[in-house]
């Protein structure tokens, strides 16, 4: 207690000399006053139980040991360093620029209902045929038969989907629920997924959809209404399209002021 009074006191008599005065020296650099208080306000914002000024300060002497250490070694070099130091500079201009504008971002409740009538919640099972991430060709298309001899099965069979799910998916995770994976939307599962199941009535199985997890036997069995939705993930994915339209026109207009070459040929290789 009588130590952090006495911090208390010598910040306020120096208070007074905030610029001229150092509470702390590293090397040639100084912790000035003022640099300290403004920092250690922003902490104290940030936390129910922020440091003491004594332990804030000594964390403020650590990092600039540690930054004059790794000016030494020359770090700075560093590919891995440059390459931080590259995203950090992307940050700090979209920041600058248009951080005030996604602020001020604002989501309405018809536009939440507008996305969600092209993007609701839908509820599915499915019988996974699985293939490697590294699979070739012809290990695809062998997992393709597979499944198409399990569609078919799945269409005559008198058994039920939950049953078959039991006898042929590869999904560990929800093989024992019947292949139920919950209600899911167009951001919670692969698109070419979700693509399928939206086209589908309630009840209804598709044939074969394949993602980078393999083939998969879908069948829908629900689809929720706005009121029960998600609504706060809802108004997430609307705040992230807002978003998305304000950088695609920020880089639009910054883009024509540089020269962009793209190889099309080599592009399409890499799928």
């Amino acid at each position: 207690m009588f130590r952090e009074m006495f911090i208390a006191i010598f910040l306020g008599f120096f208070s007074l000399h905030a610029n001229a005065q150092a509470v702390a020296r590293v090397g040639s650099v100084q912790i000035t006053l003022s640099d300290f208080k403004e920092k250690y306000a922003d902490v104290k914002k940030q936390t129910i139980n922020p440091p003491t000024p004594e332990a804030f300060l000594e964390d403020l002497i650590r990092f600039e040991i540690g930054v004059q250490e790794a000016e030494k070694m020359k770090l700075e070099k560093n590919p891995d360093v440059k390459e931080r130091f590259r995203q950090e500079l992307y940050k700090a201009l979209l920041e600058k620029e248009v951080g005030k504008t996604v602020e001020n971002i604002k989501v309405r409740d018809a536009e939440m209902r507008e996305y969600y009538k092209k993007n609701p919640e839908i509820r599915s099972s499915h019988i996974l045929i699985e293939f490697k991430a590294d699979a070739t060709p012809e290990q695809k298309e062998i997992a393709h038969k597979r499944a198409l001899e399990i569609y078919d099965e799945v269409k005559k069979s008198k058994r039920s989907f939950e049953e078959l799910v039991k006898l042929y998916s590869d999904d560990s995770l929800s093989k024992s629920a019947g292949g139920d994976i919950g209600y899911q939307n167009r951001i919670s599962v692969v698109p070419t997924y979700y693509n399928a199941l939206a086209k589908m009535k309630e009840g209804e199985i598709s044939g074969p959809v394949q993602t980078l997890y393999g083939f998969h036997i879908i069948k829908m069995t629900g689809q929720r209404s706005f009121q029960d939705s998600n609504q706060r993930q809802v108004r997430v994915a609307v705040f992230d399209e807002k978003r998305k339209v304000l950088f695609d026109s920020y880089f639009k207009k910054l883009g024509s002021h540089y020269q962009v070459t793209k190889d099309e040929k080599l592009i399409k290789s890499l799928k």
